[in-house]
């Protein structure tokens, strides 16, 4: 088995993704049915034993990194490298191929959106790596 992390990609990937409306601009019944879709995936990869975790995420962003000793970290909101702004959320799942994994990933990308239509969105699938060894085993 392997873990795999699946990044929902908001509007955008390699192209574009066909017929896009914002989700600020669906219906609350579009959303509703967007939302239960997503537990749909969650409930069926449960029943699986593929789940492992899964969250939406927030537009707001910072960047933060160390700021040096005794200096406080420095924080930016932007400007954002392109995936900072798109990530819209993520699934990790434990499965047996990455075969699988783009299964996964191309059925969560089916999720309705405005009309009841698929979104289409692009999810991105990276494979995680797990630890690094120990200092013992150097």
């Amino acid at each position: 088995m392997a873990k795999y992390l699946l990044l929902k990609h908001y509007g955008y990937g390699p192209e574009r993704m066909p017929n896009h409306t914002p989700m600020n601009e669906w219906t609350p019944e579009e959303i509703a049915a967007h939302i239960a879709f997503q537990h749909q995936v969650v409930a069926e990869l449960k029943e699986r034993g593929e789940f492992v975790g899964a969250e939406g995420v927030g537009p707001d962003v910072t960047y933060v990194r160390y700021g040096g000793k005794d200096a406080a970290p420095v924080v930016t909101d932007g400007p954002y490298p392109e995936a900072g702004e798109l990530v819209a959320g993520w699934f990790l799942v434990d499965v047996e191929s990455r075969e699988r994994a783009h299964e996964i990933a191309a059925f969560a990308s089916s999720a309705p959106a405005a009309k009841g239509e698929p979104l289409y969105e692009w999810i991105e699938v990276r494979q995680v790596l797990g630890p690094p060894p120990a200092n013992d085993e150097l």
